[in-house]
């Protein structure tokens, strides 16, 4: 696969119906990128690494232990690995960012705290990355719907945290690209994680109800300028 921004293929890893790219899909459709898809939840095969250039790792409601009940979850992380080693661009959101963590040799774990809902994340004060100057804000808002987190890879840059999760992105070598948060949402998302994962909806500090999600048309625009933003650095970051 070329390079050249023309070309580039994008691959996407989905694991389950209910989690979609959302506005990546549409980012990639102004761009004129060519998406593939590997839906694990239907045991749908893992492409090679020379048949893309970007790979995009979607969340999911599984933790990372959940070997048993999903047995591809041990064929992504070899995947994964794979990818790394062949110098491949990826981006993480969510399950995806923990995977990513943890490829990278980080500790996933459960958080003190469930975040589910529209909750500010900072700037890292002390990183310099470049991508950072892409957001004139130094809080930015995103929506969360997460149990779990994760240790900060070594030699990872922190770009972004929020009350509840120190770590909710980070960049390593400029080819690991990760989010917790959910900047790809569109109301059609929020609505689906809420039919498909009310139980995870325990009363918390950083719990919102499902009228709050949604009430806001400004937040998902928010969201989808930052997310653009941040996607359009991966792919000028690319040799």
């Amino acid at each position: 696969m070329t390079s050249n921004n023309k070309f580039m293929e994008i691959h996407i890893l989905q694991h389950v119906s209910f989690e979609d790219p959302g506005t990546v899909l549409d980012w990639a459709r102004e761009r004129k990128f060519p998406v593939g898809f590997t839906q694990l939840f239907q045991q749908e095969k893992l492409p090679e690494t020379d048949e893309f250039d970007l790979l995009v790792v979607m969340g999911g409601p599984m933790s990372l232990a959940d070997t048993k009940k999903y047995p591809w979850l041990d064929q992504e992380k070899a995947f994964l690995k794979k990818c790394l080693y062949a110098n491949k661009k990826m981006i993480g959101i969510c399950l995806g960012a923990q995977l990513l963590a943890e490829t990278l040799g980080a500790k996933v774990f459960p958080g003190n705290k469930k975040e589910i809902g529209w909750f500010p994340i900072q700037k890292n004060d002390t990183s310099d990355h470049e991508i950072l100057k892409l957001f004139t804000e130094e809080i930015l808002p995103a929506f969360h719907w997460h149990g779990d987190t994760f240790n900060l890879p070594e030699n990872a840059a922190r770009l972004f945290s929020s009350k509840a999760t120190e770590n909710q992105a980070f960049v390593w070598n400029n080819q690991v690209f990760v989010l917790q948060f959910h900047w790809e949402v569109k109301p059609e998302n929020v609505r689906l994680l809420l039919e498909n994962s009310a139980a995870d909806l325990a009363k918390g500090p950083f719990v919102q109800q499902p009228e709050e999600m949604l009430a806001n048309k400004a937040l998902f625009a928010a969201a989808r300028k930052n997310l653009f933003l941040f996607l359009d650095f991966v792919v000028s970051s690319m040799d």
